[in-house]
Formats: structure tokens, sequence, C-alpha cells
């Protein structure tokens, strides 16, 4: 039997052993949005997850950061995302792929430069005003990337260089941004402009609630592209991120939804286009944990 339109695009790019980067923002999000693929893929070439944002700060912590601490039953940050690199690694070694840890500073938790002026003093008075994204609803969530973020969106771009060193080769996998965080669209920012070849993947679980940001879509010409081959140990691998998993899925259900990967129209490429403006992306937005 024939394979299907994505299986034969992934097929023919890995066939002859090229690299895969995945670009994960977050410490799950990778097997979140692409586990199933993942195990299938790292069967077939060299696959490396590259999680950007795998670090927190010390206090003061914002009120949307001091929510998210309590949503996962811990009050030190640093030591919540020592234990989920941990977990993280044991994940991905379940799958025998690669992975990388960047080691960017969380969105919820990144501080404008110390540079600007009375910043000490902000942040002792109200954490808020020291931060590059002051609240989650009104700030991270809102599909924006910070223009104070230029430095975290040039180490992302060189991440993917010294990982895929020859612009000829390999493919990068990257989120499609659905749920507008900023951490996840400055990722595909980075993707789009590396001049790779490029795969978008569907922001799971927020693709649940929230869609795709049409005017990128369109933009590259993307098409959504259904995964649904070895779906079944996708939940337990999940459920290796015992930190997360409570908050993502309170009812303790994880629902078996097909994996959405976005390929370009036949006969095009997913190179980027044209440079993407630093704040000039939306998307519908979606609560849940970073």
């Amino acid at each position: 039997m024939a394979d299907d339109p994505l299986t034969a695009f992934v097929r023919t790019v890995l066939g002859s052993g090229v690299p895969m980067i995945v670009l994960s923002p977050h410490l799950d999000d990778a097997v979140l949005s692409c586990g199933a693929l993942l195990g299938w893929a790292g069967r077939r070439a060299p696959v490396t997850v590259a999680t950007l944002f795998t670090e927190a700060a010390p206090p003061p912590y914002t009120l949307s950061a001091r929510q998210y601490l309590r949503q996962t039953r811990t009050g030190d940050a640093e030591e919540l995302f020592a234990d989920r690199r941990e977990e993280d690694r044991r994940v991905l070694e379940l799958l025998d792929v690669d992975w990388r840890h960047v080691g960017l500073v969380d969105g919820l938790f990144r501080r404008l430069p110390r540079s600007r002026p009375g910043v000490g003093r902000l942040d002792r008075l109200l954490p808020e005003l020291a931060h590059v994204y002051p609240t989650y609803r009104l700030h991270l969530s809102r599909g924006r990337v910070s223009e104070h973020d230029a430095e975290t969106l040039r180490v992302a771009g060189e991440t993917i260089d010294a990982l895929l060193p020859a612009r000829s080769g390999g493919l990068v996998l990257a989120p499609l941004g659905v749920g507008g965080h900023a951490d996840h669209v400055l990722a595909r920012t980075a993707a789009e402009r590396s001049g790779r070849r490029v795969v978008y993947y569907s922001d799971f679980p927020y693709n649940q609630t929230a869609a795709a940001d049409a005017e990128f879509t369109g933009r590259h010409r993307l098409t959504a592209r259904a995964w649904e081959r070895d779906l079944d140990r996708k939940a337990e691998l999940i459920r290796g991120y015992r930190t997360q998993a409570d908050a993502l899925f309170p009812e303790g259900r994880i629902p078996r939804a097909p994996e959405v990967y976005l390929l370009p129209t036949a006969g095009d490429t997913a190179v980027s286009r044209g440079p993407a403006r630093l704040r000039g992306t939306r998307a519908r937005t979606a609560g849940g944990v970073p």
C-alpha cells in the first residue's frame, strides 16, 4: 500500500539519512506535538530535539509566574526546571533520539535587559515592570514576540545553524505557534528565517481549542497532514512529564489525537518567503501552562 503524503514526504527527506532537528520551545512540547513521529523518524535518521527555553530565574516572580508555580505545586522555579530537564532527558532517551537543552530563559521568567535604568528597583517593587512579558494572557500568549527578544531570537537561529551547518541538507520541525505563546512564535520565526527545509507542527494540546494563524499558513502555502502511526504509546510518554501532565490534562485523560504537520503545497518548498517581522505575528490564544 502506498504511503500517505506526509509519510512519503518524511521518508523521502530522511531516506538518505540526513538529520532532522525538532525545535521544541519548552521541555515537553516536542513530545506533546510530535511524540509519535519522533519514534518513527528516530529509527530512520539522526534526530535531535533542541529545546530552547529550559531555564527559569530566581525571584521575585510575576503574578502569572506565581500562578504557574501553584499549578505545578512548587514554589521554586529553578528547582522545577531542573526536574523538567531531567524528565525531558528520560522521555527522549526512551524514544532513542538525541537532545539539546539550549538554556534560554522561559518567557514567564524572562527579564528586561539589566542595562535598562531602574530595573533593579522595579524588580523589587513590581516584578511585572521588569519582565519582557509582564502577564501571561495580556502579553505572553498574544501571539507576538517582544522587541526585547531580539537577542533571544538570534540565539535560537544560531542553534539551528549549529545543529544543521549545511543549509542544503536536513529538515527542521518547528512549532506553528497555535495558541499564540510568544516562545512558540519565536521558535517558529527562527525556523522561518533559517533558510532550511521546514515542516511546521500543530501545537498540541493548544490546537484542541485554538486555530492556526491563517496569515502565516497562507503566506507559506502550507497544507495540513495528519500523522496517525504509533499513537498508542504517546500518552505514556506525555505522562513522563509528571510536573506538567496534571496541569495540562487536569481530568487525567490525554486525548488520542492525530499529530498534525503542515507541509508546503506540492511543487513548492517550505523555505521562508521573506523575513518575518519581530512583532508582526498574531494568533488566537488559548490558556494553559507553558
